[in-house]
């Protein structure tokens, strides 16, 4: 797993810089710490303003008390991957005196600010597993407030940890091309969702081989949603012989609605999934799918969170690894097809 960074604009080292005094002194100077004479304090302050250097205090509050706590908001437990997400990000505390707290989104219509409210007031760096667009502008006000990792999703100017999710999708495609097929539809998530990055990988990839994309819409984010999604597609006059869902939660639903219209998986209809979840990997399922590799993100995502609160003017962490195709046994060639 690579590692790209990015530096702030404004750093507290840059301040240093500009005064001319050492970055230790800096922080002594925000935190009103003693020893730092008026004069060189206001030409702190004077060069801050003029670099436009934002001091988060919580963060450096966070940092110079040593705080054992660090807090991961998640978006929705019907779904495995925010489990494997979870088991990594446990995985880099064991080695720490940190304590995890957890907050479970109440919604799924964006960042429930309840569930993140708490986390706020225990004064804990956050870890947001979180994947809706529409929520960056309140990560990123977040940030300003406490040190936060995204992980699941880049958030341009916050620490992210995430997978390759254009990659990941294309790569589901295009097997299902190799295979033969032509007619290969989309579940997508809600209207409300307007996280696109799949579903615009997946439309590139039909229109790249000269085929037109095919998206329906789930109307929730659960199995159930998915199911009814797939009857209308099923049932339609066109019906397609592959099927790539959003998530493997989707694609459960898929699978259950071609069943009960008396179609068999791969026989009638190939089936891919996303999150290469454990109940993707039972026997009897074996679901084809897109593995992002939950738990190392959850892990990766739990060190950078741990980093950040031992140094709040770190550089950016902008953490993108590459996820793979797991081929099973849901998917097969198109002249199996009825």
């Amino acid at each position: 797993m690579s590692t790209h960074r990015q530096r702030r604009p404004v750093t507290q080292t840059d301040v240093a810089r500009e005064v001319g005094v050492s970055r230790t002194l800096v922080s002594f100077a925000f935190r009103g710490a003693p020893g730092v004479s008026y004069e060189t304090k206001q030409a702190i302050l004077d060069a801050a303003n003029r670099l436009g250097y934002r001091h988060n205090a919580v963060a450096a509050d966070l940092a110079s008390k040593h705080r054992s706590a660090v807090g991961f908001y998640l978006l929705d437990l019907r779904n495995e991957v925010y489990a494997d997400i979870l088991s990594g990000v446990r995985k880099a505390l064991p080695q720490t005196p940190n304590r995890l707290i957890l907050s479970v989104s109440r919604s799924t219509g964006g960042v429930d600010p309840v569930a993140v409210d708490s986390l706020l007031e225990a004064r804990v760096g956050i870890i947001i597993a979180a994947t809706l667009l529409d929520a960056d502008g309140r990560v990123r006000e977040l940030a300003q407030i406490v040190p936060v990792v995204s992980v699941t999703r880049h958030v341009e100017g916050v620490d992210s940890v995430y997978s390759d999710d254009r990659a990941g999708a294309r790569a589901a495609v295009e097997h299902l091309l190799a295979l033969g097929h032509t007619r290969i539809a989309y579940i997508a998530g809600p209207d409300f969702d307007p996280n696109t990055i799949r579903r615009q990988a997946y439309e590139q990839t039909m229109r790249d081989a000269g085929l037109i994309p095919q998206v329906l819409r789930a109307d929730d984010y659960t199995q159930e949603a998915a199911e009814h999604a797939a009857a209308e597609l099923l049932d339609g006059p066109d019906r397609p012989t592959a099927v790539f869902a959003h998530n493997d939660l989707f694609a459960l639903g898929v699978r259950e609605a071609a069943y009960a219209r008396g179609l068999t998986v791969p026989g009638d209809l190939s089936l891919v999934g996303y999150d290469n979840s454990k109940t993707a990997r039972l026997h009897g399922i074996d679901l084809t799918s897109v593995d992002p590799h939950a738990a190392d993100l959850g892990e990766t995502a739990g060190r950078v969170a741990l980093e950040r609160l031992n140094d709040p003017d770190a550089p950016i962490a902008d953490n993108r690894s590459t996820p793979h195709l797991i081929v099973r046994n849901s998917t097969a060639p198109v002249r199996r097809q009825g």
